[in-house]
């Protein structure tokens, strides 16, 4: 620790205790003050202090106190008070996850952890690693919480769980070789029910490897249940505390049994004891013995009920063999086994009147039909179908003949109208006004020229004449010409000159 200053008179070193002239400070230059006296940084009196903390305090304390402020901020903050005073704690993620409960304000617990002094805030803290209740116990609390939490998942509910077949052929005991349970199992079956085969699957019951252990054994009869002809499975192990019995109120156990593909009975520990694997079970017994009793039927049972149902089957056989006996005397004196043939008198009459009945209708319909076909045949011969058709394949011979004379006037009618508009058209076309001298200019684009005001100077122009063109060029300046007359020009040149027309060779 830091040496403490001790008090200093006027007589020390020679000088005064106080110097007006140093009171504001010292001047450049002047020497530093002795070893000694040089002040602590804050920082280093913080390590001071948690140096003496570190010293004076056990690496490990165990502290009993009542829980005041809890907050979870990830990690866990809180206060331990009594009635002489208070301490602040902070227990990290990490550790908090291995604590079997959620502490509350109020609660008393043992807390264990160190001292440290937390600089940065200038506090005095203990760093909890391990949370204990005091009073119900971890192992109680964490039982209610895991309870709690099942109970939410809908594992505890009786709709869920399936009934123990009541004639099991097979049954597997998932329990350890040493334990006293698995004698109880085997006694009461080799009693009860000999004729059903016992699976033995080993596993540890007790300690911290256990819970996991039977997960996987409870596992393994669920994979292999169809392929061995497993029937149900018989979960049990002999009393003990509930640090012994813990294994059963593992989470990991309790989704075993949900999973496993056959109905689980579950006997653990004494009938007092009720672990979660039971809650959970499809049905509960209260010791390995009922347990194998529930999962097994009776011999002595099942032979009497043979008994009662041969009784009852000889019973039936011997009423329905007199009820038989009395049907039979009665049908020996019905008058058709005493006298068969006079059976057949009645349907042999029936069948010959039928048989006369229908001879008769027979000839009378013939009869009928043969009238009808005279009467049909003599006006079949008055109407005589063959002269009708004589008569409409001459009238329509006839009409034949006058379509193809109308035909054939039409077309000579027609074709000596076409040959007068071709004359008119070759003597009054522009090939025939070339023929008698006159001649055609058109400009490069080929429009007609009628006026000279439809050309410019330098406009190229092409004559037709009546054999062959002349092509010229525009020299001087044209007159214009009335747009409406240039329209009109251009409008009645319109398809009168077309290529193959003009004798041009």
């Amino acid at each position: 620790m830091a040496r403490r200053p001790t008090k200093r008179t006027a007589n020390d070193a020679g000088r005064p205790l106080f110097d007006p002239e140093r009171a504001a400070g010292a001047p450049p230059g002047a020497q530093a003050a002795p070893e000694g006296e040089r002040p602590l940084t804050v920082g280093q009196l913080c390590e001071l202090i948690g140096q003496a903390l570190q010293a004076g305090t056990p690496r490990s304390v165990r502290v009993v106190g009542e829980i005041s402020g809890f907050t979870d901020r990830t990690h866990w903050y809180f206060s331990l008070k009594d009635a002489s005073g208070v301490i602040g704690c902070v227990m990290f993620a990490s550790a908090a996850r291995g604590v079997g409960f959620r502490p509350a304000n109020g609660q008393e617990v043992v807390a264990t952890g160190r001292v440290e002094f937390y600089g940065k805030q200038g506090r005095t803290q203990v760093y909890v690693t391990r949370l204990e209740p005091v009073g119900a116990g971890a192992l109680e609390l964490a039982y209610r919480r895991l309870c709690e939490e099942i109970r939410a998942l809908g594992w505890f509910e009786e709709s869920r769980k399936r009934p123990v077949p009541a004639m099991a052929r097979k049954v597997a005991v998932v329990t350890s070789r040493t334990g006293a349970a698995l004698q109880d199992v085997l006694d009461t079956l080799r009693r009860r029910a000999p004729f059903v085969e016992v699976v033995f699957v080993d596993t540890r019951v007790q300690g911290e490897a256990a819970a996991p252990e039977v997960a996987r054994a409870i596992d393994a009869v669920s994979r292999n249940a169809e392929r061995l002809g497993i029937d149900a499975l018989i979960l049990t192990r002999g009393g003990g505390s509930m640090e012994d019995l813990w294994a059963f109120n593992e989470k990991v156990v309790a989704e075993a049994i949900v999973r496993c593909r056959v109905p689980v009975v579950a006997a653990i520990g004494h009938e007092t004891d009720t672990t979660i694997a039971e809650l959970v079970a499809d049905l509960r017994a209260a010791t390995p013995t009922q347990a194998a009793m529930r999962a097994s039927p009776d011999r002595a049972a099942l032979a009497e009920q043979v008994d009662r149902a041969q009784a009852r089957l000889r019973v039936g056989l011997q009423r329905y063999a007199a009820h038989e006996r009395q049907r039979l005397r009665a049908v020996a004196r019905h008058p058709f086994f005493r006298d068969p043939s006079g059976a057949l008198r009645g349907p042999r009459e029936r069948l010959a009147t039928r048989g006369t009945r229908l001879r008769t209708a027979l000839r009378e319909r013939v009869g009928r039909d043969r009238l009808r076909v005279e009467r049909l045949t003599v006006r079949l011969s008055r109407v005589r179908p063959e002269a009708v058709q004589a008569v409409r394949t001459a009238r329509l011979a006839a009409a034949e003949r006058r379509l193809a004379h109308a035909m054939a006037q039409s077309v000579a009618h027609r074709r000596e109208g076409l040959e007068a508009l071709d004359r008119a058209l070759r003597i009054s076309g522009p090939p025939s006004v070339l023929q008698r001298g006159y001649s055609i200019t058109q400009r490069a684009d080929g429009t007609v020229v009628v006026a000279p005001g439809d050309v410019r100077a330098g406009d190229r122009l092409r004559t037709r004449l009546k054999a062959g063109s002349v092509e010229s060029v525009v020299e001087g300046k044209a007159a214009k010409t009335a747009p409406r007359r240039r329209k009109r020009a251009e409008a009645g040149q319109f398809d009168l000159f077309g290529e193959g027309s003009d004798g041009e060779g």
